[in-house]
């Protein structure tokens, strides 16, 4: 049984049991329950500040990826640090706002945003819109006009490269769904340069996530400095190149490039081509808060079986559902190890799906009543979670040195129909 931990500052065993930060886990679970969502302010700090320090001495700005984690409280210790936000949305938006966000250190990404969302953002004035195709350009356009408003856009740009990551989380090679295709870049540049209620402002690109080498990001990075060099050729001069985010992070034997050394590859490569004074933006968003988490969940059952033994556990696939989607493989950490009595089990949830697993053929010594761990649950974990199965969500806890703040209740099984009604 392993007790290796992930690559956090946060999490640390002492005298034989877990802790996040100088807060015992186990007695978070027994103050406030499982399943429960744990994160280290101390964590998230020093991952952005990974990027702030890279960046020094350079225009640039951090946009947190908010899909990551959106609670309002990783917000908040972001904004405080001066992040800017990178949203898909426009209950992202709001999120942002609420947590004390600057929507003009703020970019909006997506494949659809509705009219109602980018009339919230123009009111807003955020820094600027990552358009991703012709027709919302147009829509963007048409709103901007409407509202007597000039709106900042910057192309988003499908670079067709492949980032060796998995396929539900690529997105930027020319089969999915994301950019503007490289070869129709230049002509929506001009279109974009043309029309008075548009301000083109940048160019970018996103290759994906959980990418763990470097050049991926400067194939990209020549790519799109390419196109800037043609605009300026015909007199259109950008303020910013887009990096995108998607740098991984560990689970579990992977070995991503550090923060500073992906930095400077990419700086490099604007230097070297001459464009040291653009401004860069970088959009990271599992590299700071995926391992700042844990996901906290208690044994209930031990079931032996013929050619497999289970630990049932009660939190499931509608909590964190990364090994069902991605088949993701997630540390299991006993929160106080036990000496002897290892066996292997399946760690699954009470969902009656035959996809519910947290974590195969893991080597645990457990019994009834013990917590686990199961680590690097910052990034898309309780933001991906759901009610399948009429489950309320956990529960989320920051922590912060010896303190512990509850920054989102326990939903109830009243507050899981609240919206709905009954026919008349």
């Amino acid at each position: 049984m392993s007790l290796a931990l992930p690559d956090s500052e946060g999490f640390s065993y002492r005298e034989n049991q877990l802790y996040c930060e100088d807060a015992a886990l186990g007695a978070l679970a027994e103050r406030y329950g499982t399943p429960l969502y744990v994160y280290s302010r101390r964590a998230i700090e020093r991952a952005y500040d990974a990027y702030d320090s890279a960046l020094k001495g350079r225009s640039a700005q951090v946009c947190y990826a908010v899909k990551a984690n959106s609670n309002l409280a990783v917000l908040d210790v972001l904004a405080r640090r001066g992040a800017g936000f990178d949203i898909v949305s426009g209950g992202e938006l709001a999120r942002v706002l609420a947590a004390g966000g600057d929507a003009s250190k703020t970019v909006f990404s997506g494949v659809g945003k509705n009219k109602t969302e980018i009339e919230a953002a123009l009111t807003a004035n955020v820094a600027c819109f990552n358009v991703e195709s012709a027709a919302e350009l147009d829509r963007i356009d048409a709103a901007a006009r409407q509202l007597q408003l000039r709106a900042r856009v910057a192309l988003r740009v499908n670079p067709d490269i492949d980032a060796k990551t998995h396929r539900h989380i690529s997105t930027g090679l020319k089969t999915n769904k994301f950019g503007v295709a490289y070869a129709d870049t230049l002509a929506l540049c001009r279109i974009a340069s043309t029309r008075p209620a548009l301000e083109l402002v940048g160019l970018g690109c996103h290759i994906g996530s959980q990418i763990t080498e470097i050049a991926p990001y400067v194939e990209a990075a020549d790519r799109i400095i390419d196109l800037v060099d043609s605009l300026e050729r015909e007199k259109i001069v950008l303020r910013h190149i887009d990096m995108g985010g998607g740098l991984g992070i560990r689970y579990q034997n992977e070995s991503p490039p550090r923060v500073s050394d992906l930095i400077e590859a990419l700086l490099a490569r604007l230097d070297t081509r001459g464009h040291r004074s653009k401004r860069v933006i970088f959009e990271p968003g599992r590299s700071i808060v995926g391992n700042a988490g844990v996901l906290l969940t208690r044994v209930e059952y031990l079931k032996p079986g013929e050619s497999k033994n289970f630990a049932i556990v009660d939190a499931a696939m509608n909590d964190l559902i990364r090994p069902a989607m991605y088949d993701a493989w997630m540390n299991v950490m006993p929160i106080v190890p036990r000496s002897g009595g290892v066996k292997r089990y399946d760690v699954v949830g009470p969902v009656c799906e035959s996809a519910d697993w947290l974590a195969r053929d893991r080597d645990l010594a457990v019994q009834p009543g013990d917590l686990l761990a199961i680590a690097s649950a910052g990034a898309y974990a309780m933001a991906m979670s759901s009610n399948y199965n009429s489950r309320g969500r956990p529960a989320e806890v920051m922590v912060n040195g010896s303190k512990s703040h509850c920054v989102r209740k326990r939903e109830t099984i009243e507050e899981l129909f609240a919206t709905e009604s009954r026919l008349p």
